[in-house]
């Protein structure tokens, strides 16, 4: 979208921006910028020195009637452009961002005459891509890999990104494997298409973390039978390729479709479709591995491939009781996590070696006492052997390093050795979303925001379009103080998702800190209703009323939670937390040491949380975080923004 007065040559720091030939050149060389990055960069060099505000780049880059989403959009072009020029946010020599307003170009630019350009003959990395087409792949009879789309778009995907590396190195490209369908809609096909893209965008996120980047499962579901275009698509999620897939059962066997697009011109660069029966994967994966080896082997070392073909059981029984168990699990209610726990368990009796079934075990343990305030002790040891019997299965799997690290962070409250696993678990696969927040969770309950918002950035940026992603942006942002911002990511997050419980837990702690306390109340009231009454939207509720006048109707929700702990399992840091919104200091620290002996998860916010603040002076208060032991250095003072 240049405009007709931009006609000038702009040059910074070795690049030249050559507008009239659409072109970013470093020493001559193209630098591949995509268009609406291209657009904006255009757009800050020719307002230089001045501030570009957020509007004003939506203005300029979209049209009225395409959806921008402002968080998502204008922040990945950005990123583009610092990658483009080597920028860095933290210490900036290009683009500088003004918080809460927009962003400034501030490096010395030098305009051109006209003529005094060395314009490049090279033709971009994309457009070599186009006329490399891929070797086609041949089908040998056999019986069908449940997991086979995982392999095939993998094939030919990197088959096109094997030959745009034969030329000048391109810069990072970005996947988006859409949901496959499920043609003829047999709803016992649902866990299979749903496990195949997932396992798709596993597969395609660890093959060249530094040069493919790949969304995340939860942004892609969100295109789940959606009538927008591919075009549409793309330009929402700034992708490069796109990967379409469908399966379809016909007299036992299935058909899977697989297709790569280009994203920018919707040009199908790659086709393949396979007829197998649905029992084992086992031959034709160790056949497509070797055309993968053969493909990408100077990128792929055998180490990696071994590890892709490592990922799975040999078992395709297990494969398929994984399958239905990662179909529940991603539905993030009480009852389907308990069901996924049965379908991973089943899978790992078939093989006691089964990492990513030990893994999902795990996880769906770990967090049943935040989601479902289910007792920790009762699911830490099952959880802990899980994560354990996961590492030791294989130790090089990501999966399973993020629920060792998701089990030490929550559960046995052992800080160090969690970062020291999530990270492990990043350095794996830098795609594992799971990791990314949990990372970031770690680093801010240790004070060390500044780290934990770089990490939430990252995550964000693999799933731009995933609710929690956002809400627990909110919430390290919360803690770091930083109320403004912890404010747009909690809306963001309940934009994407109007019925997410911990989207509207989010934005009421906000509230209260803000001190709007009527519409933290209406946040709470919905967190409790979406979430089928979790224990801690009540409790913040009650937080909110004894703080705000209404000491009465605190009391009742003492009440209402006492008499539900009768029933079940009551978190005591929730009765703890409403005693000190009533200023019962007593009270607070007796239902606390309770929590102690719990081993109530929610202990780890004492070390963050402004609800604390006035109790952090108390020598009880010390005490307990000794008790807790989170990591040797934590202290007691009041977190500094």
């Amino acid at each position: 979208m240049v405009t007709a007065e931009s006609r000038e040559t702009y040059r910074f720091h070795g690049f030249e921006l050559d507008v009239p030939a659409y072109e970013l050149r470093r020493e001559g060389q193209p630098v591949r910028l995509e268009r609406q990055p291209m657009d904006l960069l255009i757009l800050l060099v020719e307002r230089r020195r001045q501030l570009v505000s957020r509007s004003d780049i939506v203005a300029r880059l979209w049209a009225k009637d395409v959806f921008v989403d402002v968080e998502t959009g204008v922040n990945t072009a950005i990123r583009k452009i610092r990658q483009a020029l080597g920028d860095s946010p933290e210490a900036s020599a290009f683009v500088e961002t003004v918080p809460g307003k927009g962003y400034r170009f501030i490096a010395p630019v030098e305009v051109l005459p006209a003529g005094n350009t060395v314009p490049s003959s090279l033709p971009l990395a994309e457009d070599r891509a186009a006329t490399a087409a891929p070797a086609p792949i041949g089908r040998k009879h056999g019986r069908l890999a449940v997991g086979l789309l995982t392999v095939a778009a993998l094939v030919g995907g990197l088959a096109i990104w094997a030959r745009l590396r034969t030329g000048e190195p391109p810069s990072r490209m970005t996947l988006a494997v859409l949901p496959v369908e499920s043609l003829g809609g047999d709803p016992e096909r649902a866990y299979l298409a749903e496990g195949l893209a997932e396992d798709t965008m596993a597969a395609l996120g660890q093959v060249d973390p530094e040069h493919v980047g790949v969304i995340g499962r939860t942004s892609m579901m969100r295109y789940r039978r959606t009538t927008k275009s591919l075009a549409e698509i793309g330009r929402e999620l700034d992708a490069d390729y796109l990967v379409e897939s469908s399966i379809q059962s016909e007299n036992g066997r299935l058909r899977i479709t697989c297709k790569l697009i280009r994203a920018r011109d919707q040009v199908q660069v790659w086709s393949e479709s396979f007829d197998r029966e649905p029992t084992t994967m086992l031959g034709l994966q160790r056949e497509l591995s070797a055309v993968i080896a053969q493909q990408i082997r100077i990128r792929l070392s055998p180490e990696r491939l071994d590890a892709l073909a490592r990922r799975h059981t040999r078992n395709p029984d297990a494969y398929d009781l994984y399958l239905r168990g990662r179909y529940f699990m991603n539905q993030l209610t009480p009852a389907t996590n308990k069901r996924a726990v049965e379908y991973y368990e089943r899978a790992t009796a078939l093989d006691p070696n089964y990492a990513l079934a030990w893994s999902g075990i795990a996880l769906a343990l770990g967090a049943s006492p935040i989601n479902s305030d289910v007792p920790p002790r009762e699911v830490a040891p099952r959880a802990r052997e899980a994560a354990e019997r996961a590492v030791r299965a294989d130790p090089n799997l990501a999966e399973a390093q993020t629920s060792l690290g998701y089990v030490h962070f929550l559960l046995d409250w052992n800080w160090p050795a969690a970062e020291a696993a999530l990270q492990r678990a990043i350095a794996l696969d830098p795609t594992d979303i799971r990791a990314q927040i949990t990372l970031g969770h770690v680093l801010s309950q240790e004070r060390r925001h500044d780290e934990a918002t770089v990490v939430m950035r990252r995550a964000r940026e693999l799933e731009p379009l995933n609710a929690l992603v956002h809400a627990m942006s909110s919430q390290m942002a919360f803690q770091g103080r930083d109320y403004p911002r912890a404010l747009e990511h909690a809306r963001q997050s309940i934009v994407l998702d109007p019925e997410f419980w911990i989207g509207y837990m989010q934005s009421g702690q906000v509230y209260e800190q803000l001190g709007k306390p009527d519409l933290a109340l209406d946040a709470f009231n919905n967190a409790a209703r979406f979430s089928g009454g979790n224990t801690k939207a009540i409790s913040h509720r009650g937080h909110v009323l004894a703080g705000s006048g209404r000491p009465d109707e605190a009391r009742e929700i003492l009440k209402t939670l006492e008499a539900v702990s009768r029933e079940r399992y009551v978190p005591p840091y929730a009765l703890a937390l409403v005693h000190a919104g009533l200023g019962d200091g007593d009270a607070a620290f007796a239902w606390l040491d309770r929590a102690y002996e719990a081993r109530d998860v929610h202990l780890i916010f004492l070390t963050v949380d402004p609800k604390w603040d006035p109790y952090r002076a108390d020598p009880r208060f010390a005490a307990l975080l000794a008790r807790c032991d989170f990591m040797r250095s934590a202290g007691t003072e009041t977190p500094t923004r």
